[in-house]
């Protein structure tokens, strides 16, 4: 057994550490150092018992990512990149965004189509070969795995919209429901030519929101009938029905209504994948384990979450939402799991409209340093360990103040990742089908362990 270590306020940052044998007579063991402590706590594991299939772990190619990654040395440019792709060096993601056309997280509001034209004639990927594209192709040199990739609208250009601009929300007008739904095959087919697969899109970023930045709002209704009537086929005339269609793409707090509308029609499902959400505005896991019991042929994946409000420099707490997050989102039948922004600057940007947030790596731009946020190493515990193809097995613990989940990977290794959020130290005894043993948290800690 292999144990993997992050604690605040000490050098534990993904580290090895040394950890003994489960053996069957550790019940046998004299445990009156715990007991006294009033901390000992009971997880079982069962890795008989599995759920769903993983997919992946990743984060989002967003031009400012790409910027800030081009505004830093070449030397740490590597060490940033190796970071996130290479598996040995780093925590190994395989599964990342893109956004077609800008996003907040862009230098400016740009599509790939500035200019009316209902066949679309003058589509291009200008702006995204200037950084993206780059920067995507490093990643799969890098990566020790397959990158699969997926995108997401935040606006349609500003012509097809009933506001006329990019921002402040607007809806896609009726006339163009057709020539937008051309678009994404044509981003697909361009993407393609370039080199990058793209295996799934979303159908809109944040439907429900009118945002100050990138944005376009679809009721639950009309966004089923744009993919019933209008995207879904599509994609099959142009030879793209292998590329999988993501509904929703917002917070989990509406996921199971939006979920009922699109699958509830039998046509709008036959061509959606399943269900992207968020993590902003609660928690709300029951609409996940809803649709999962519920719609138990369709996918749910996370597609964005980050740290609102600035850097958030070394702040533990955003770790431990990314942890949080994480193990109940896994544990409510979560197949995809994708952050934010890759990178951003020290100031948690650019943004086009000033909507500073936090990412796990930040390049200060000004003195070429990467620093590296504690929640880079809590999504490492994940990302790095649970390969594709693994699947979920049975964790329960016996107290709420140690969180965890459970994974067996395709080549029979058993991943168990437990979140301590406490500001003490506590002890548990793992147990898996008869063998165990105990074993220290520090505390405010994230553990991976790793069972043969």
């Amino acid at each position: 057994m292999k144990l993997y270590q992050t604690a605040k306020d000490s050098e534990h940052k993904l580290t090895l550490l040394p950890v003994g044998p489960l053996t069957r007579d550790y019940l046998k063991a004299d445990t009156t150092t715990y007991t006294d402590a009033g901390e000992l706590f009971n997880v079982f594991l069962d890795h008989t018992k599995t759920f769903q299939e993983w997919e992946g772990f990743g984060g989002a190619f967003t031009e400012s990512a790409a910027h800030v990654l081009n505004s830093m040395s070449p030397a740490q440019q590597k060490v940033m990149m190796e970071a996130y792709f290479d598996a040995e060096k780093g925590i190994g993601y395989n599964f990342c965004r893109t956004h077609i056309n800008s996003c907040d997280f862009s230098l400016g509001n740009w599509a790939c189509c500035e200019e009316e034209d209902a066949q679309l004639r003058g589509f291009n990927l200008e702006r995204d070969k200037q950084q993206i594209i780059p920067m995507i192709h490093w990643a799969k040199e890098i990566a020790s795995s397959e990158i699969l990739f997926f995108s997401s609208p935040w606006s349609p250009p500003a012509w097809m919209k009933t506001n006329g601009e990019m921002n402040h929300g607007g809806q896609l007008k009726p006339e163009h429901f057709e020539t937008w739904a051309l678009y994404y095959c044509k981003y697909i087919e361009a993407m393609r030519a370039e080199g990058i697969e793209i295996s799934a899109i979303t159908v809109q970023n944040e439907p429900a929101a009118t945002q100050v930045w990138d944005s376009c709002v679809y009721s639950a209704e009309e966004e089923r009938d744009f993919v019933r009537d209008y995207l879904g086929p599509a994609l099959e005339k142009n030879g793209l029905a292998d590329v999988k269609l993501v509904t929703w793409d917002h917070n989990r707090a509406e996921a199971f209504h939006r979920a009922r509308v699109m699958f509830d029609d039998a046509k709008a499902s036959s061509y959606v994948y399943g269900i992207g959400i968020h993590w902003y505005m609660g928690d709300n896991y029951d609409n996940l384990r809803l649709i999962n019991d519920i719609y138990r042929d369709k996918k749910i994946w996370f597609t964005e979450g980050c740290q609102e409000g600035g850097p958030h420099h070394g702040e533990w707490k955003v770790a431990e939402r990314y942890g949080h997050s994480i193990i109940n989102d896994l544990n409510h039948y979560t197949s995809m799991w994708c952050d934010w922004n890759l990178f951003l600057n020290e100031l948690g940007g650019p943004n086009h409209v000033n909507n500073l947030c936090s990412a796990p790596i930040l390049g200060d731009t000004q003195t070429d340093t990467v620093i590296f946020n504690p929640s880079y190493y809590y999504m490492g515990h994940f990302s790095k360990f649970i390969k594709r193809g693994a699947k979920r097995v049975a964790l329960a613990t016996s107290s709420d103040d140690l969180e965890g989940t459970a994974f067996i990977n395709p080549n029979g290794e058993k991943v168990v990742i437990l979140m301590n959020r406490l500001d003490r130290q506590v002890t548990y005894a793992l147990n898996h089908l008869g063998e165990g043993g105990y074993i220290e948290m520090p505390p405010r800690s994230m553990q991976t362990l790793i069972i043969d």
